[in-house]
């Protein structure tokens, strides 16, 4: 089992809150951490039909015969089961009394905030990281990372990564998207998914998609929230302070796992990877949520960013560390060092006293700094969000 970075938080958490949920994505490992991490705990899956049933027919009965310590897996099958947990952790105070997991987040976050708020730390997990598999031996070139994507199973099985991402997107779409959207055709839903994997790194134009989708863009809007509540998609917002410069507020989209993008662009090979159109959008992708892995698996909120001003200046990720620190970031998808790779981020660095020199996360072995701006191989990425 490769050991999660975000277990100290988990840890740290159950010392200081009788539940503890864990959310994220189908398939990023979050029954595994429960299990790792709090062996003794009984286990109990929701997913299970038999079980379920009794849950959902007698909670307090249910509860009474799985006391605590106890982990709950898939608890947004029964969301019921959070008033009568409630009732019992406001008697009983002790700490990590319920672990709780969730693959749905829109249901799971509603009910949680209704039902638990206070009594619940919550932890986001997304699929490996470069790092917790660079802790584990586990080291891949480039294209293969983006090709093969960062889904727990994939280590733990012989899955090839194209049957892996062609049943978890069958999975989603016919379980979770039917569950959580009243679609009509899941066709234009498919097609919808396939075309903003298109547009990773993106600003999306919804007008166009609407037209190319066939439905309304207050549909594909909804359509968007969905899949980013359900750990599908990030969106990633444009940094907007008043530097005395018009700097655009829109969102640019990722996937959480750019091996589903790969998948989903009909790429068969790694090396099938670096002579994509997208290649550098798909690149991208991968780093961007490194970044968002990293400050998740600490506990911290995102606090990452990208900047465009109305006269074509821009940086691919800021990182807001404090209130009076800014971390400029270009990332590049080629082997080659250039001097030229930072010179976005030297401008940037003209806007405001807030802004340090910042850094190009590449493809690169060579590590120099030019200007103050360090370059780094993206393999590293994480280092700068610790």
């Amino acid at each position: 089992m490769i050991p999660r970075a975000i277990a100290p938080q988990l840890l740290a958490l159950a010392a200081m809150y009788p539940v503890v949920t864990i959310t994220g994505p189908r398939q990023s490992g979050k029954t595994t951490l429960a299990k790792m991490t709090f062996p003794d705990h009984r286990y109990v899956s929701l997913e299970n039909f038999d079980v379920r049933q009794m849950a959902e027919n007698d909670p307090g009965g249910f509860l009474k015969s799985n006391p605590p310590p106890v982990i709950f897996d898939e608890i947004q099958r029964v969301p019921s089961l959070l008033s009568y947990i409630q009732t019992l952790v406001d008697e009983s105070k002790t700490p990590g009394q319920y672990i709780l997991t969730g693959s749905h987040q829109p249901l799971l976050g509603q009910e949680v905030t209704q039902s638990l708020a206070g009594r619940t730390g919550i932890l986001h997990l997304l699929p490996f990281s470069i790092a917790e598999l660079k802790a584990a031996g586990i080291v891949y070139e480039r294209d293969q990372y983006m090709y093969q994507g960062f889904m727990p199973r994939l280590y733990d099985t012989a899955l090839d990564a194209k049957n892996l991402y062609r049943d978890y997107f069958a999975t989603y779409v016919e379980k979770d998207a039917r569950l959580l959207m009243n679609i009509k055709d899941l066709g234009h839903f498919e097609t919808f998914v396939k075309l903003l994997a298109g547009r990773v790194g993106q600003l999306l134009n919804m007008a166009s998609l609407a037209g190319q989708v066939g439905v309304s863009s207050t549909t594909l809007a909804q359509w968007l929230a969905v899949l980013e509540a359900s750990f599908i998609v990030f969106q990633l917002p444009g940094y907007y302070e008043n530097f005395g410069k018009r700097l655009v507020k829109s969102r640019k989209l990722y996937f959480t796992e750019v091996g589903l993008v790969t998948w989903l662009l009909a790429i068969n090979s790694p090396e099938q990877v670096t002579r994509d159109p997208l290649f550098g959008g798909l690149f991208e992708n991968m780093v961007v949520i490194e970044a968002l892995k990293s400050r998740l698996n600490a506990g911290e909120p995102p606090e990452l960013y990208f900047l465009r001003d109305s006269q074509g200046l821009e940086v691919d990720l800021v990182f807001r560390k404090s209130h009076d620190a800014l971390i400029p970031i270009e990332i590049k998808g080629g082997m080659t060092w250039h001097k030229e790779f930072s010179n976005n981020l030297l401008k940037v660095g003209k806007l405001s006293a807030k802004f340090q020199p910042g850094y190009v996360i590449y493809a690169g072995t060579l590590t120099p700094e030019i200007g103050g701006v360090k370059f780094l191989n993206f393999a590293d990425t994480g280092k700068i969000f610790a």
